[in-house]
């Protein structure tokens, strides 16, 4: 029996919910076969896509596969019809519509829908170009009543797009839905960010690798590594400090109706740190086995020591080393246990004497109390700075509107915004607790116990902790001297560390003990 057509069949969903709701891929293709079993159509292939926004032909991977496909098979001699579930499954766009109709003809193809029958007259290709007409206004409107409700939801502090990592979607008791903490990368976020901006974590590269240590934590790469730009995209994401803007959609920073990992002058923070230089870089090639890499410089040129595994005849061997060609001590090894036993050493002679501990603590109390009483002021202040933003964005908006200059308007469009910004943070410290959240002891206890035995602070901490150890106690880089390493191998100032108020009392002790 011969057959004037055989069938190829097209189907495309654009959403998850379409593979449930009885418009899938699965009822989609029964539907179709079943149209060119009625009309006695051998069906030779079935395309299938799942694709959404793609208004392109180009866009549609399986759509380009069919024609290729017909391309194929053209010196066969068969007479093919391309049977759509839909009027709308064929595309949404008028243009597309009429270019994939010219596609298909240069085929020599026809188009079969199970939901209108096409008339190649004038007529029928009129009611068919309408119909795409009409589908391509319907998609616009939907479009456009979609970015209207989220725009509308973002107005009113609800973010509508991705939830970052540490958040997850919840139903909303105001409707539709909210972001809620998701732990535990709500936490492990906020000690990321708030170690970043407090100096436990000197760069964008410590983050990461302080991420990369946790099981829990989303990784973007096979290796468990995650990318830098993913690095830099949290933590500028405003979300974490409970607030949210869309520029593209033009919603101005607001609060948001979610809680915060973080405040807003943290977030702050972050942003000015994260362009600026940070100390004690952690590299990619840094890791725990050098835990003194990028702090600790050769004497002779005064650069960071480099690191390295040396394979001995039966295991690997840990070295510093220099490699800077022009030094004297250039490609001479130290071995990692000598190097970093010998700042151990050092760091066990930092401690200060009972006396300087006990005028410390007398000191941090003193400030604590005046601090307190000072509070409840501070927040008053915050909120008078606030004001007066207020009243300076006010008046800028008045020069807006009387200036004709394009480059004067952007100069006060771009104050405003940081002003607007200002505000924001001085209304988040005006509406903090004049109390302390913390007590006295629990502030002090981790200070006091660094001040008084730094080395049982470096021996009980994590990598981390010991990288802050080491920033803390040696501000400035080290310098080894391979010549002197029986005396006095490493070189610092380490009373530094204990701030400048008490720099010439520690001087003073140290000086006695020697």
């Amino acid at each position: 029996m011969t057959h004037e057509y055989t069938a190829l069949i097209y189907c495309r969903v654009s959403s998850k919910k379409q593979t449930v709701d009885g418009t899938g891929l699965q009822s989609q293709e029964h539907r179709c076969i079943a149209h060119a079993a009625q009309r006695h159509y051998p069906v030779e292939k079935v395309f299938l896509e799942s694709v959404s926004g793609g208004l392109e032909i180009n866009d549609r991977p399986a759509l380009r596969d069919l024609l290729r496909y017909l391309d194929k098979q053209k010196k066969s001699g068969t007479r093919y019809t391309v049977i759509f579930d839909d009027h709308k499954r064929f595309a949404r766009d008028t243009q597309v519509h009429l270019q994939l109709h010219d596609e298909l003809e240069k085929r020599g193809a026809k188009v079969e829908y199970l939901n209108f029958t096409l008339d190649n007259s004038p007529e029928g290709k009129f009611i068919d170009t309408m119909l795409a007409a009409q589908s391509q206004l319907e998609r616009e409107q939907i479009g456009r009543q979609t970015r209207e409700k989220s725009c509308a939801r973002l107005e009113r502090g609800f973010w509508t797009f991705r939830a970052p990592v540490g958040y997850k979607y919840i139903p909303s008791k105001q409707g539709g839905k909210e972001l809620a903490k998701d732990e535990p990368l709500a936490s492990i976020m906020k000690e990321a960010l708030e170690g970043f901006a407090s100096g436990r974590f000197a760069s964008q590269a410590e983050v990461k690798r302080f991420l990369e240590a946790q099981s829990e934590f989303p990784k973007d790469l096979p290796n468990g590594e995650i990318r830098n730009q993913t690095i830099a995209r949290l933590m500028g994401q405003l979300l974490y400090a409970g607030y949210l803007e869309a520029k593209d959609w033009g919603i101005a920073r607001r609060k948001a109706n979610h809680e915060a990992l973080i405040s807003l002058e943290t977030f702050e923070k972050i942003q000015r740190l994260h362009e600026g230089n940070a100390y004690l870089p952690m590299r990619k090639n840094i890791g725990q086995d050098f835990v003194l890499r990028g702090a600790v410089c050769c004497h002779g040129c005064r650069i960071p020591l480099r690191s390295c595994w040396t394979k001995g005849k039966a295991k690997l061997y840990p070295y510093y080393l220099c490699q800077t060609k022009a030094c004297t001590e250039y490609g001479k090894s130290i071995a990692r246990d000598k190097v970093e036993g010998a700042f151990e050493a050092l760091l066990q002679t930092t401690e200060p004497p009972r006396s300087v501990v006990a005028v410390t603590k007398a000191m941090f109390r003193q400030a604590w109390e005046m601090q307190a009483a000072g509070a409840k002021a501070a927040v008053e202040s915050f909120w008078q700075e606030a004001v007066k933003a207020e009243k300076e964005i006010k008046q800028l908006i008045e020069r807006i509107m009387e200036a004709s200059s394009p480059r004067v308007i952007q100069a006060y469009e771009q104050r405003i915004d940081e002003l607007e910004k200002q505000k924001l943070v001085l209304q988040e410290k005006g509406t903090k607790p004049a109390a302390p959240i913390h007590s006295f002891e629990q502030m002090l206890e981790l200070t006091l116990l660094f001040l008084t035995n730094p080395y049982k602070l470096w021996q009980m901490g994590r990598f981390e902790m010991k990288r802050t150890v080491l920033k803390l106690a040696f501000p400035e880089p080290i310098t080894y001297d391979r010549n002197q390493a029986a005396r006095t191998p490493l070189n610092a100032a380490p009373h530094r560390a204990f701030g400048g108020f008490l720099t010439s009392t520690l001087q003073n002790g140290a000086q006695k003990r020697t």
